[in-house]
């Protein structure tokens, strides 16, 4: 028994270790903020490129961030149709809000794609609405197209 829990706690301790020495953690992406994605958007020299990774009823409601591209999905969405072809690109993703978790799976999928420079904008469509950036309202057929 005593074998067993100090292999469970190295085995722990040598994945804190990795995460430690990894500062961005597993998952490979930043998390940024809406007043970051603003100051991005803003420079045209950033070449950024936003994609909601928003239910249709999320958009709907809160409409979404002037210039996103629209996944069809946050988890199973057509990589190679929907991402730039340049995996060097600066993806940003965002969803609802700091608690959703869906562009942190579309990120993660273009991680695992190969991209090398991808972000989360943790405060989602409503921390952008909360900060009074210009957002579009989109009808349903929108909200539900991928363009």
């Amino acid at each position: 028994m005593t074998i067993v829990f100090a292999f469970a706690a190295h085995a722990s301790a040598q994945n804190l270790r990795i995460i430690l020495d990894d500062p961005q953690g597993p998952k490979k992406f930043k998390v940024i903020r809406a007043d970051e994605l603003a100051n991005l958007m803003a420079d045209s020299s950033s070449h950024v490129a936003v994609y909601d990774a928003n239910l249709p009823d999320t958009r709907k409601r809160f409409g979404v961030i002037d210039g996103a591209h629209l996944l069809s999905s946050y988890d199973n969405y057509n990589v190679a149709k929907e991402l730039p072809a340049d995996k060097n690109a600066r993806i940003v993703f965002y969803c609802a809000d700091k608690r959703c978790m869906a562009s942190d799976a579309a990120a993660q999928r273009a991680v695992e794609a190969g991209y090398k420079n991808v972000s989360v904008m943790g405060d989602g469509i409503v921390g952008w609405n909360l900060m009074g950036a210009p957002i579009h309202h989109v009808s349903t057929a929108e909200a539900e197209s991928t363009e």
